[in-house]
């Protein structure tokens, strides 16, 4: 996540954040945290449409963070929100992964029930149409639900 996306979650400015950070430095190895090139940057701004400021932009690139920064943020920033906004990014990370790891079992089982269905199977067309229906229902069952958090100013 970039610094100035957890700012705003966390309620302070993004100046702060990375001032706070900056004094706590040696708990931000590079796996932690990361300034991204100009190129990068470009590259997220024209992907994400993101806007650019119009008071001025910023100054310097900015830092992503990655899943332990931001558990680290905790240890930085002490105010009740920001570890309120920690604990939630802390569980979104859970169910990403989860949803993640079941996905990635049920891929590999369809995958297999493709190949033997294609080999055993093949004269068969509407025994192959019910099992695609039921593995599209399935497919539509393991989307997740809603996953992620809700700032005061989206509610």
């Amino acid at each position: 996540m970039l610094d100035s996306d957890l700012a705003m979650l966390y309620g302070v400015e993004t100046f702060n954040l990375n001032k706070a950070v900056k004094r706590n430095s040696q708990r931000f190895p590079i796996d932690f945290m990361f300034q991204l090139t100009e190129e990068e940057y470009k590259n997220l701004i024209f992907q994400n449409g993101i806007s650019k400021s119009k008071h001025g932009g910023r100054r310097f690139m900015p830092y992503a963070f990655t899943e332990q920064g931001i558990a680290m943020l905790s240890s930085v920033l002490k105010s009740e929100q920001a570890i309120a906004i920690n604990i939630q990014i802390m569980r979104t990370f859970v169910q990403i992964k989860q949803f993640a790891l079941e996905n990635k079992e049920l891929t590999k089982r369809l995958s297999e029930l493709e190949h033997y269905f294609i080999e055993h199977c093949k004269d068969n067309k509407q025994d192959m149409q019910k099992l695609y229906q039921a593995i599209g229902l399935l497919m539509d069952r393991t989307k997740p639900t809603k996953i992620g958090f809700v700032t005061d100013d989206k509610k």
